[in-house]
């Protein structure tokens, strides 16, 4: 039985934002079709979901203008990166009053167009990723997208719930069973990479004093050299049975694209987890970060630009951690007194050059049961 009451926050703006329409696609062969690439279709199921929530479709320009500029809303609402919608600029003709979006030749949504404008891509970059460099993914796919914006509110027609079914939760079900499972406070971790001993040391720290662990990885786009999201998922089941209490953990999947904006995206998955219906968010070192384009804690440090209930969610700071040698155990700068020789730390680019040779990961740094996923995973890729 769902309690009458709920402890959960408020949705982004006060209302969870519902999109969806029950009709037969066929109903709207006539209109003039927008073929969606794995993004943009990414950013309709989130907005029309709810995880997006105030927002009810792509961005206008002054919305968009209002986000680089000032990380918000016109209304006012914090708000990091914006959500569009680019076409060709040859293509932007045909695509007036209403359009219907296609996913793979399907009719997925409806998108009322209600404006056009040109972005100034260079700013956007700038103002976003701090850099026009296409060496950075999220430039890349900016500069590869079309030069006008569509702008206007959307409907989904067709949830799609992509390989992971039994994991992909929308807000509205996310919130029923946090509620049916009796947690009022309940702590996300977005993770693109398959968890480590330190992800766990954190998630641990958390549920000492919170009740339940939203477990919530990205399977969205990402780069090319990024462990596959199936991969990923193997290896958080096989985690999660045998290291963690089965009734204080759900994993769900987030299906959103990777921007790799670092701090911007940082204020994004956590109004997204508020969205969810989460109470607290664990940002780390160097979140949603690429390369050296964003300092390590910057992402934590972006949060200080507001208040914290214009948020609405509380962010839990973790620094590094990693497994020390001498301390036996994994600790972070506050809790161990040795210096980097005692530290066993291995970066994503590391740990995939190991599993690409099929040399072992070292078990201080993951289980050996999530390493032997991804070794017989990366011995068939």
């Amino acid at each position: 039985m769902i309690p009458r009451t709920s402890s959960l926050p408020k949705p982004h703006g006060g209302v969870l934002v519902e999109r969806i329409r029950v009709a037969h696609p066929r109903e709207y062969d006539h209109l003039p079709a927008l073929e969606l690439d794995e993004r943009a279709y990414a950013d309709l199921e989130l907005i029309a979901t709810g995880v997006y929530s105030p927002l009810e479709g792509f961005m206008g320009q002054a919305d968009y203008l209002s986000v680089l500029e000032e990380m918000r809303l016109t209304n006012g609402l914090p708000w990091s990166i914006p959500i569009t919608l680019g076409v060709s600029a040859q293509d932007a003709a045909s695509y007036r009053k209403t359009v219907r979006l296609t996913k793979d030749g399907r009719t997925v949504g409806l998108l009322d167009v209600e404006e056009q404008y040109r972005p100034d891509k260079e700013h956007e970059a700038l103002a976003i990723y701090r850099t026009t460099d296409l060496a950075h993914p999220g430039v890349a796919a900016l500069f590869a997208r079309g030069d006008v914006y569509l702008a206007g509110t959307v409907q989904l027609l067709t949830l799609d719930r992509g390989p992971f079914p039994e994991h992909h939760y929308t807000p509205r079900e996310t919130r029923q069973l946090f509620q049916e499972r009796g947690w009022q406070t309940i702590v996300a971790f977005q993770t693109r990479n398959p968890i480590h001993r330190a992800h766990e040391y954190l998630h641990k720290v958390a549920l000492e004093s919170l009740d339940g662990l939203f477990l919530h990885p990205l399977v969205g786009s990402t780069k090319s050299d990024d462990v596959p999201a199936s991969v990923r998922m193997a290896a958080y089941k096989v985690l999660l049975e045998l290291y963690y209490p089965q009734n204080r953990v759900l994993l769900g999947v987030y299906p959103a694209a990777m921007r790799y904006a670092g701090p911007r995206e940082a204020i994004l998955h956590a109004i997204s987890r508020k969205n969810y219906g989460c109470t607290h968010f664990i940002v780390g070192r160097d979140h949603a970060g690429v390369g050296n384009y964003y300092g390590p804690y910057e992402a934590q440090a972006i949060f200080d630009h507001f208040r914290p209930e214009e948020i609405g969610i509380h962010i839990l700071k973790f620094e590094q951690t990693f497994y020390c040698v001498t301390c036996a155990a994994v600790v972070s700068p506050r809790t161990c007194p040795h210096d980097t020789q005692h530290h066993l730390v291995l970066s994503g680019t590391r740990v995939r050059e190991l599993l690409r040779t099929g040399s072992p990961l070292p078990p201080e740094f993951t289980r050996p049961e999530v390493a032997e996923v991804l070794r017989a995973a990366y011995q068939t890729l």
